[in-house]
């Protein structure tokens, strides 16, 4: 197959999903094309069957806001005709669904035909597609779409809920977590520069946008660091960032906090003992699942498709939303409890084991295919 793929290149769970399958389908032969205003995070290396091509945004005067979404659809044109281009596969609906659409339209003119794919990230159908400015365009272009996925069964629900999407279009392809690159590291240079021995490391990476909470991650490690020697790891960036940062001023703990920017996240999370989401509604957790696969418990809430990756109780603690000083609490028992601890520890690798590439990039691989003669 040769596919063209569309995300976003921020921290985010999109993104690593988008790159992180795009190269293992690479891995398997296939053609694959990424196509975004910058390369991508974890597009980090040279790989056979892999190429990049940036969107060059237009900067005329008499557009108030570039018309990313316009040069998105010419690129797209531009990469199919050039590279025969078999499926185009967005990640996150907005603009790259309506993007993808236009850009079939015009290749049909040219006796190209093309298959499109979209795999919903969450926010794209929970927060930022029901907005009034976005709603039926997206609705439109979901429909559209040949083959549509999402992570977990809760967006599922909700997209065919909230868009009129049939029961049953929307495929459940849960999110994987490359398990060589997040494994535990019983001790690791990261660990010791961040806090001294004795000192726990609690760790909250994102894209620092609202639906995130980080400012209840910073009030929950709060409380947690009234009980015990503690630091708070932040990783990757966003706009709440500096919020979090003067809030962590406002409540004492500044000086416990490590603002590390964008980063490889793997060797933070080798270091830590416990990873906190405290998401609005995330639909799945890539994140987590990271974290996890290091051996990190993660503490968040009973919220969208989160409890789908976390076991309450056995590889993670999963909390009624909103208690961000229960989620402090929380933490500060279980950390206080060695034994607990260590169990929990070896359970987050164990689930994480359940998500391992192969047979959900079988999935995905099985359905791209399905698309073509």
């Amino acid at each position: 197959m040769k596919i063209a793929t569309l995300c976003y290149p921020t921290y985010g769970g999109s993104g690593a999903v988008a790159s992180e399958l795009a190269m293992r389908m690479a891995d398997r032969g296939h053609e694959s094309h990424v196509i975004s205003y910058e390369q991508p995070f974890r597009l980090d290396h040279f790989q056979p069957n892999m190429s990049f091509h940036a969107v060059t945004i237009g900067d005329y005067p008499l557009f108030r806001y570039p018309p990313y979404t316009l040069n998105l659809t010419n690129k797209i044109i531009e990469v199919c005709e050039e590279f025969g281009c078999e499926i185009v596969h967005s990640h996150y609906a907005i603009p790259h669904a309506v993007a993808a659409l236009m850009a079939r339209d015009v290749l049909a003119e040219r006796g190209i035909k093309i298959k499109l794919a979209c795999t919903l990230h969450g926010t794209d159908i929970t927060l930022v597609g029901r907005e009034r400015g976005y709603f039926e365009l997206t609705r439109y272009a979901i429909n559209k779409q040949d083959l549509i996925t999402s992570p977990s069964r809760w967006l599922n629900e909700a997209t065919e809920r909230d868009f009129g999407i049939a029961p049953g279009r929307v495929h459940a392809i849960a999110n994987f977590v490359d398990l060589e690159r997040f494994r535990p590291a019983a001790d690791c240079a990261p660990r010791r520069a961040l806090a001294p021995k004795g000192t726990a490391i609690i760790s909250h990476i994102s894209n620092f946008r609202p639906v995130k909470r980080v400012d209840q991650v910073v009030n929950a490690f709060a409380v947690l660091r009234r009980r015990m020697p503690a630091v708070l790891v932040l990783v990757g960036d966003g706009p709440d960032l500096p919020k979090a940062e003067q809030l962590a001023r406002e409540l004492g703990v500044r000086d416990d906090l490590r603002i590390l920017g964008q980063q490889r996240p793997e060797e933070i999370l080798q270091a830590s003992d416990l990873f906190l989401l405290p998401s609005i509604a995330e639909s799945f957790g890539l994140a987590a699942l990271e974290a996890m696969a290091c051996g990190v418990p993660v503490l968040g809430y009973q919220a969208g498709g989160l409890p789908e990756v976390v076991e309450d109780g056995v590889s993670g603690i999963l909390c009624p939303t909103g208690e961000d000083v229960c989620l402090g609490s929380l933490a500060a028992n279980l950390l206080a409890d060695r034994e607990r601890h260590a169990r929990m520890r070896l359970a987050a690798r164990a689930r994480a084991e359940q998500f391992g590439p192969g047979p959900i990039v079988d999935q995905y691989e099985r359905l791209l295919q399905g698309l073509l003669p």
